[in-house]
């Protein structure tokens, strides 16, 4: 079994995304049902929708409508990680309606694109720690540079469950090596972060990279964190810049290839079902 912690569904007929404007290929829409024919001929058994940087306004129809998604019969998404604004001062009462929705496991605030001193306002870490004792998680996706900004932040709030995506986007294509690899190993001696391995093969040359380019990344990320802090994503449709989600989905199981049974259920579908209580 395997459960998708990081899907993205784009439907530019619902919602705004103003971003794709400068995405390229990814400017287009990207339907659950072309994400759920491929998933489910891979084994991939449920997921989580991981927003999508959607327009602010559009912030809480977003929730909506992935929760109209979930309510499909037979729908792989039951859970949601939502955007959020821990900037604003406004962040407390939308909490409130985040946590009467039942679908939403966790939040995220895109921080990769976004100048480096955002989560260091007092504001941003005082609505943080308010995650303390709801059962929700913080996404965590930052530049490698911002790796040990983020550390500040998961030390002044020792009780919230952070996931930090994509391995800590690291530049495999422009290099980088040691002052990801270095940022990511201080960062993961905090033992109330997990790892996600996903979408590495955006950040390669998507034209030509192998399993050789991002193995020492993914091996890197895996022994820092080990296979009891590890999830796994697909980053749907993001991972089509290099190829399709069978591509990832396969390089995955060569990238496990001599792990044991028990340490691919943990990074594949264990560890995610008991961060965010999944009934799978």
């Amino acid at each position: 079994m395997i459960i998708d912690t990081h899907l993205h569904i784009v439907d530019q007929t619902k919602l705004s995304y103003p971003w794709l404007a400068d995405a390229g290929p990814l400017n287009r829409n990207s339907f659950y049902d072309d994400y759920a024919k491929e998933a489910k001929r891979l084994g991939i058994a449920a997921s989580l929708h991981m927003e999508v940087d959607v327009a602010e306004s559009d912030i809480d129809a977003e929730n909506e409508y992935v929760k109209g998604i979930a309510a499909r019969q037979g729908s792989l998404v039951i859970g949601a990680i939502a955007a959020c604004r821990p900037e604003h001062d406004s962040f407390a009462a939308y909490l409130d309606r985040i946590r009467a929705n039942g679908l939403i496991k966790g939040l995220r605030r895109i921080l990769h694109q976004s100048p480096d001193d955002l989560s260091t306002t007092t504001t941003f870490r005082d609505n943080i720690k308010r995650l303390s004792g709801t059962g929700l998680t913080f996404d965590l996706c930052a530049l490698p540079h911002q790796l040990p900004i983020v550390t500040e932040l998961i030390d002044l709030a020792p009780d919230v469950q952070f996931i930090l995506d994509h391995c800590g986007v690291p530049d495999i294509k422009g290099g980088g090596y040691e002052t990801w690899s270095k940022n990511l190993a201080e960062l993961a001696k905090r033992p109330n972060v997990v790892g996600k391995l996903s979408g590495i093969i955006a950040y390669t040359d998507t034209e030509t990279w192998t399993l050789a380019d991002i193995r020492p990344y993914a091996e890197h990320t895996i022994s820092c964190f080990g296979f009891d802090r590890m999830v796994w994503g697909s980053d749907w449709p993001v991972c089509t810049l290099g190829g399709a989600l069978s591509t990832w989905v396969g390089a995955t199981h060569a990238l496990l290839e001599g792990c044991s049974k028990e340490e691919k259920r943990k990074l594949l579908s264990d560890n995610a079902k008991r961060i965010w209580k999944l009934d799978v």
